[in-house]
């Protein structure tokens, strides 16, 4: 019969006199120098009220820097304007930035862009200042007006998602292209608002809110069933 092989256990040794003795002196080193500095600090008290007027005034340039940087930035959401060349020759993905920012431009400064995997219909969100909720699906067309048509089938997810899932007050769809007649009647039928070519455009290049172009806006936030 083969030997079975014993397996041993070993404890683990206690840390030795020299590890120990170690650990102590880099100790006293440390409590050394910290002593040391605090001494010097003493002899030196001007130290540290300049490290702290240095740190003050390096806060001080950072809070103008970002202020001035939110400032320019809503004065450029303000001014923002898109050609329709401009918006054809965007990414799908910057097509849904570019609504996102012209939300922020009609005064819905917290917009964002939702777009993505898992956004139920939804690439742009955004609350207008009358409390409105925004809920805004976009469908980017590379050969804008000669490219496909947007149909029912998108208009079938975002009536699904925009009030019951999100829910949306204004629920659209933003198009650089344009929409089957069934689409249309399909929209109007169910409350959801078009945006198309034409309307993108006066839109985009212009200065008048999404809700001044569109017709059948609600006038305020609806209240949600239940309060």
């Amino acid at each position: 019969m083969p030997r079975r092989r014993q397996v041993s256990y070993r404890r683990r040794s206690a840390p030795s006199w020299e590890q120990v003795g170690l650990l102590l002196l880099v100790l006293v080193a440390v409590w050394s120098l910290a002593v040391g500095a605090v001494r010097w600090l003493v002899a030196h008290p001007w130290v540290p009220t300049v490290l702290l007027l240095v740190a003050l005034a390096a806060g001080g340039v950072w809070v103008r820097r970002y202020r001035e940087t939110a400032r320019w930035n809503r004065v450029r959401e303000q001014g923002l304007r898109y050609a329709l060349p401009q918006i054809d020759a965007l990414h799908h993905r910057q097509f849904e930035e570019a609504v996102r920012d012209l939300m922020r431009r009609d005064g819905c400064p917290a917009a964002i862009r939702v777009g993505g995997a898992g956004d139920n219909g939804a690439d742009v969100k955004a609350t207008d200042p009358f409390g409105r909720l925004w809920v805004i699906q976009c469908k980017h067309r590379k050969a804008g007006l000669s490219g496909s048509a947007v149909g029912t089938p998108d208009l079938h997810v975002l009536n699904g998602t925009g009030r019951p899932v999100h829910n949306g007050d204004v629920v659209v769809l933003v198009t650089n292209g344009r929409f089957t007649d069934k689409a249309i009647a399909f929209a109007r039928s169910q409350r959801l608002h078009l945006v198309d070519r034409h309307l993108l455009a006066r839109w985009a290049g212009g200065s008048d809110p999404l809700w001044e172009l569109l017709s059948a806006v609600p006038s305020h936030r609806r209240r949600a069933s239940g309060s």
